[in-house]
């Protein structure tokens, strides 16, 4: 375990833990002052106090095991979290109370790490009002937390799980992005059903559906870690301005996950209706098909039996004038069908629908017009004018 201890203006410490060499992704030594490119005014807001290179009395450099022994030495609140957290890879909450540290919040959270689905990495946190400790088995993370640009922030910070949720802030980029892909191919997805629905289209919404649940399932624990921090910290973060910016981010992601639902859930049902539709089309053209061919085939089996004497048979007319019955009853089943408004426009209906949305526009066209010319035809309200009261008044006397 290699550890780093900074300190801030307000008197919050952070103790960066790193796991040993063997479960470092990439293996990189931790960032220090060293390795580590920080702002010119960085020194007099940051200064670190412990050394992760200190010797042993007998000259030699302590071992992993040993400085993390020193460390639950000197942190025993922190000690039964640590050995909790060197094996879990799942997401887990808790808040409690410490006679020392007062109200702690505390845990692991399973952060997408890059824009790889699968990336997905333990991000290990203690959290007290002035003290935060975070444990990282990937060097990417704390590469990222700790980059020049967020080092002013968390100098004026207050309280350290207002320099937390800063964190936190920063880890969602990823989520930023992976939403905004998301959204890319659901997009696309909409103009897919749109100009060409496929039979196949239901697979690649689910798809999208998963996309969605994956997203879901990263942010519900953010979204618990937050409402954990109100019942740990109360008043004193609430009205910082890190808890509020990524309440306001926290808001403004669930909605996006509600609205993407909604788009799926939408896209789901439009599919399914459409499917009736068409269903139900391939059904009624198969029956209108199956009544127009019942003449012909009752009239051929009729005529394919075996009878010593059948009327026409022998006459030369009287095939034709067999397929001509046929025809003209044919012909009758089909105006029926038609009259009784059965046939459903199966033959007609994309020809005629480019007619009825040209009537439909010159009718808005018309009506626009014609509320045009109201318009210009309306009179102020107010007395006429003297010449209009006199004719009226001549009017009236003859």
């Amino acid at each position: 375990m290699i550890r780093q201890l900074l300190t801030f203006p307000s008197g919050w410490e952070w103790h960066v833990l790193q796991q040993s060499a063997d479960a470092m992704q990439p293996k990189q030594p931790l960032p220090s002052r060293k390795n580590t490119s920080l702002p010119a005014r960085a020194p007099e807001r940051l200064r670190p106090l412990g050394n992760s290179s200190s010797s042993n009395t007998d000259g030699t450099d302590p071992s992993p095991r040993q400085e993390l022994s020193e460390f639950k030495r000197r942190f025993p609140e922190c000690a039964q979290w640590i050995d909790h957290s060197e094996s879990r890879k799942t997401n887990h909450i808790l808040v409690y109370n410490s006679e020392d540290s007062g109200t702690i919040l505390c845990g692991t959270l399973m952060i997408q790490i890059s824009d790889d689905a699968s990336d997905i990495g333990p991000f290990h946190f203690w959290v007290s009002r002035h003290r935060l400790v975070s444990i990282y088995e990937d060097m990417r993370l704390p590469l990222r937390l700790q980059h020049e640009s967020h080092i002013t922030k968390y100098g004026e910070c207050e309280l350290a799980p207002e320099a937390f949720f800063i964190m936190i802030s920063i880890l969602l980029g990823t989520f930023h992005n992976g939403l905004d892909g998301f959204e890319r191919r659901l997009g696309e997805l909409e103009q897919t059903m749109r100009h060409r629905n496929r039979t196949d289209l239901l697979d690649v919404i689910f798809d999208r559906r998963y996309d969605l649940l994956h997203w879901s399932h990263l942010f519900i624990p953010i979204r618990e870690v937050h409402a954990a921090a109100k019942e740990a910290f109360d008043e004193d973060l609430m009205e910082t301005d890190g808890f509020k910016r990524i309440s306001h981010k926290l808001e403004r992601i669930e909605t996006l996950l509600k609205h993407y639902a909604l788009e799926i859930d939408t896209l789901i049902s439009m599919d399914d209706a459409i499917s009736s539709f068409r269903g139900n089309d391939i059904m009624k053209t198969l029956t209108i098909f199956t009544v127009l061919f019942l003449p012909a085939t009752v009239i051929g089996a009729i005529w394919g039996m075996n009878f010593e004497w059948l009327p026409w048979s022998i006459q030369h007319w009287g095939f034709p004038l067999t397929m001509s019955c046929t025809a003209v009853i044919t012909i009758g089943i089909y105006w029926w069908l038609w009259h009784k408004g059965w046939t459903g426009d199966l033959l007609v209906k994309k020809r005629e629908k480019p007619r009825l949305m040209e009537s439909e526009e010159e009718h808005g066209s018309e009506r626009s017009r014609s509320a045009t010319h109201g318009r210009k035809r309306k009179k102020p309200p107010g007395n006429p004018p003297d010449g209009a009261l006199g004719q009226k008044s001549r009017r009236s006397r003859t």
